[in-house]
């Protein structure tokens, strides 16, 4: 059945229906387009544009077809043109005429308009659902590690020390500025566009408020070209979901050279992680991997989304339909990574005793000798060149600043005594970090217990 058919003499053929038709995607969503069409009559019915009973006979009938749908009875007919069509045509068999009445003051440019938007408001929810419960294994576990020392790092060389639970929770705050901009889309896309019709409103004395209210909108659309040709929420959202995999590929990277030989500072669970077809001593970070590489595909849906709108002039043009692909693979592909990255992140064993050996290594004490000599009065870009040429006298003898005798910082400057091995001490310099943000345990923990506190309220 195809809603346009008056209008030709000939069949579609095959071929152009093939290409035409997008119930193999769209399809999934046939409860919004139900929950919409069941809004729509209920208004045109208490707005006496249909009569109350025809009304209630499509609402009914509606609801039959959602739970036929939903227990399987009722199979989706590929040769249908779209989700829309087939609903409708499906409706029409079983109530009759009446059924053909639901179309009535609207058009499929704002019916797929809606059913994006009630879909997509839905899934914005889902994903920050899945974002929140990573943000609370994240927590735990900074607070497991609030004193656990390891090297920070820059340019991927050690700079200073800082704590496991403090470098978790860095991810933490990306993902909460990912649940932000979610809410942010959110409230942008809560905005009806039922009743723009194909493009210039209805001359049927509808009322958009009823089918609002009716259906959770915040609001209606202002305008009615906007209201069908509009895509900014599907590319805000697409936009965000890249946003959320470019933070969990970052994290991805560094738990794939984490749990690598050359670092050690984790070892994945064995149900997280894969072998080697040839190489039987392998364990491989696939998982990890896996998200570090979806990343680029979400980035693709995003730009397919803006290459297609583009160019389009007002209103609807048929190149839209492009976008339930791209925004439903960039969602569907987000949820995926993000139901495995959490347990796997959650059951991975943290080795503190590599991460301590390592941020014993490279020096990171070296701005704390700096700090130290500053305090007791040394100008600090003295004390800078100072500690430098410690630094060098280091690595000259095999040892690191903990271990070089006193002698020898006295010959860089005279100013050295033995309380600089207390300053210097690893622990001692991260817990002495209690700026707010810093990497000090007891800011670490009070963070991390913040994050669970609030979601448990």
């Amino acid at each position: 059945m195809q809603l346009w058919k008056g209008r030709f003499k000939k069949e579609l053929s095959k071929t152009t229906n093939d290409f035409n038709s997008s119930i193999s995607f769209d399809s999934r969503m046939y409860r919004e387009d139900i929950e919409g069409s069941i809004a729509h009559a209920t208004m045109l019915g208490r707005c006496g544009i249909i009569q109350t009973t025809e009304a209630g006979r499509i609402v009914h009938g509606l609801k039959d077809i959602l739970a036929d749908i939903e227990s399987g009875k009722l199979q989706f007919d590929p040769d249908a043109e779209d989700i829309h069509t087939f609903i409708e045509a499906e409706l029409t068999e079983r109530i009759g005429d009446d059924g053909k009445r639901l179309h009535t003051s609207r058009s499929r440019n704002d019916q797929v308009a809606l059913d994006i938007k009630l879909y997509l408001k839905k899934e914005v929810v889902n994903v920050r659902e899945l974002l929140e419960e990573l943000i609370q294994v994240i927590a735990e576990k900074a607070q497991q590690y609030s004193d656990t020392v390891m090297p920070g790092y820059t340019h991927l060389q050690r700079a200073q020390p800082i704590t496991f639970g403090h470098h978790l929770l860095a991810y933490a705050e990306m993902l909460l500025r990912d649940i932000s901009r979610l809410d942010d889309c959110l409230k942008r896309m809560d905005e009806m566009p039922l009743g723009s019709c194909a493009l210039a409103g209805t001359t049927y004395p509808i009322n958009r408020e009823i089918t609002k209210e009716l259906l959770g909108f915040d609001r209606v659309t202002n305008n009615s070209l906007d209201g069908v040709s509009d895509r900014d929420y599907c590319i805000e959202f697409a936009s965000v979901l890249s946003i959320i995999m470019v933070h969990l590929s970052r994290f991805s990277e560094e738990i794939i050279m984490w749990c690598s030989w050359e670092f050690k500072f984790i070892e994945l669970d064995d149900a997280f992680s894969t072998g080697s077809s040839i190489m039987p001593q392998k364990k491989n970070p696939d998982i990890a991997e896996l998200v570090r590489g979806k990343s680029g595909r979400v980035f693709g849906d995003t730009m397919t989304l803006l290459t297609v709108m583009k160019g389009i002039a007002l209103a609807y043009n048929k190149d839209m339909q492009e976008d339930k692909e791209a925004i439903f693979d960039a969602v569907d592909t987000v949820k995926m990574c993000l139901t495995a990255f959490t347990p796997m992140l959650d059951t991975m064993r943290v080795i503190p005793e590599n991460m301590r050996k390592a941020a014993a290594g490279g020096f990171i004490n070296a701005t704390d000798v700096a700090d130290w000599l500053t305090k007791n009065g040394v100008p600090f870009r003295d004390a800078y060149k100072a500690t430098g040429e410690l630094v060098a006298r280091c690595i000259e003898l095999g040892t690191d600043l903990e271990n070089l005798p006193i002698e020898e910082y006295k010959k860089v400057c005279d100013v050295f005594n033995e309380d600089v091995y207390n300053a210097i001490s690893l622990e001692y310099c991260v817990s002495q970090r209690t700026a707010f943000g810093g990497p000090a345990p007891e800011n670490v923990r009070a963070q991390a217990e913040k994050l669970i506190n609030n979601a448990k309220e």
